[in-house]
């Protein structure tokens, strides 16, 4: 069985990547240390320069995700800034932003990326579209799950088996895996 090392500290990505890679016979192992993470206005070089200090600093091969719900009416807020939105402002806080917006379009993004010391990263990118609800619905998942719509039904209301199927950071790990196998 492959091993690989996930570095986040979030408990919620950790055992969403545990479980679609279980059925490809990759054990994922965590580690909470952290990374430093550079503040830019897209993911993909986030992802990158985590994978690559993290590599370099473990001296072992390593895996990273940046992720981040992007609204269309709020330019794409809150995007990378995401964790420290969910953190200060809560789903509850997205939702009074968006009160009054009739455009409720949005989309998950969830770059992973991968590193192993001494070469550079690569990164792989997933995305799904969706919608802002207009309040909090479902009790599964973790973050803004239960304020992201997809098909009729927020991330929280499908549990984790048939999230899973569909979200943003399962098709960047299939692109992902693929490249890796």
């Amino acid at each position: 069985m492959r091993k690989i090392v996930f570095v986040t500290g979030n408990k919620g990505k950790y055992l969403e990547v545990k479980e679609i890679f279980s059925v490809k016979n990759i054990e994922v192992i965590q580690n909470t240390d952290g990374y430093p993470e550079l503040q830019y206005d897209d993911l993909e070089p986030i992802a990158a320069y985590g994978a690559k200090w993290a590599a370099e600093q473990f001296k072992m091969p390593v895996m990273v995700d940046d992720s981040g719900l992007f609204i269309d009416t709020l330019n794409g807020f809150p995007g990378p800034y995401s964790a420290f939105v969910e953190k200060h402002l809560g789903n509850l806080g997205i939702l009074k932003l968006m009160e009054n917006e009739k455009n409720r379009k949005a989309a998950f993004k969830s770059v992973i990326g991968y590193c192993e010391p001494g070469i550079e990263s690569t990164v792989f990118t997933g995305s799904v579209e969706g919608q802002i609800a207009h309040e909090e619905r479902g009790n599964e998942g973790f973050g803004f799950d239960p304020i992201f719509e997809y098909k009729g039904r927020t991330f929280a209301e499908m549990g984790n088996e048939e999230k899973n199927l569909v979200s943003h950071r399962r098709r960047a790990l299939d692109k992902f895996y693929e490249w890796l196998d």
